[in-house]
């Protein structure tokens, strides 16, 4: 038999009223997660986890909240870190939610105990391992929450990050911005190749001119790029050949294995259209 039962039932007989003090400690507090959350989900989720407390000391007492009397607390908690995370809430943030309870529920048990100080030093020092372990939870849980929704981010910024414009009827651009690294290639080459089968492109251009710097790795990623573009029976352009690009890319000796490059989006553009029987004339002034 669990050695909190005791705790469990004394939960259970004031419920309501250590909800209520709950709730005004965090109000007073001024823990945001209220405020994120709103009061009336706030409420819900600290009722419940008060009786899922209960249910977990009851069931499996303090020392772990890993076993299956713990696993209502567990999916309380988890939906108030996601949602926390979700709307900015740090995990120390959310963890404050679980460590609001510790005034209001230590207030309950110093009134229950009396003068029974052996009593109220073992419940105190249960309750606090728990809500403890609850917040540690809590914090785990927005960590993981808030890591997924960085890394959606960052691969929603990528995609945006590499759009393929459709210049003319066969002709394609792909304006590159920013360093260049192998999840980036793979995004790239996805892009472009799906554009080359929705457009039959003949030609597409690559433009670098917002790449910083040119390396051994970014040389290889481009020409890994320019290969699969040749596959689907596509010429690629490179653009954005800059000075002192150029010399860097003599400097590592790095072998564009014959494709054509220009210095500049423009240039690139006329030659893409003579290869195309097009020509742009100016216009008379």
């Amino acid at each position: 038999m669990p050695q909190n039962t005791n705790l469990s039932t004394l939960l259970a007989q004031h419920e309501g009223d250590l909800l209520t003090a709950w709730l005004r400690e965090q109000a007073a507090s001024g823990a945001r997660t209220m405020r994120v959350l709103g009061e009336k989900d706030a409420r819900e989720q600290s009722a419940q986890l008060i009786a899922a407390l209960r249910t977990g000391l009851a069931g499996g007492g303090a020392d772990s909240i890993e076993g299956s009397a713990w696993e209502q607390a567990r999916e309380v908690l988890s939906r108030v870190s996601r949602d926390g995370a979700q709307a900015g809430l740090t995990p120390g943030e959310t963890a404050l939610f679980v460590l609001s309870l510790k005034r209001p529920l230590f207030a309950l048990l110093r009134r229950q105990a009396g003068t029974d100080a052996e009593a109220l030093g073992e419940d105190t020092w249960s309750a606090t391992m728990v809500l403890d372990r609850l917040a540690v939870y809590t914090t785990e849980v927005a960590q993981r929450t808030r890591d997924e929704i960085i890394q959606r981010q960052q691969a929603e910024m990528l995609e945006l990050s590499t759009p393929v414009v459709k210049l003319w009827d066969g002709i394609l651009a792909l304006p590159l911005i920013g360093t260049l690294d192998s999840r980036r290639t793979q995004i790239v080459m996805e892009s472009l190749l799906e554009r080359i089968v929705e457009t039959g492109a003949e030609i597409a251009i690559i433009d670098i001119t917002g790449v910083p710097t040119v390396d051994t790795l970014v040389a290889q990623h481009l020409i890994k790029t320019v290969n699969a573009a040749r596959l689907m029976g596509t010429e690629c352009i490179i653009s954005g050949i800059r000075p002192q690009i150029a010399q860097t890319i003599v400097h590592l000796g790095v072998d564009l294995q014959g494709v054509v490059t220009k210095a500049t989006l423009a240039d690139a553009f006329a030659l893409a259209l003579g290869k195309s029987g097009r020509s742009v004339s100016g216009i008379a002034r």
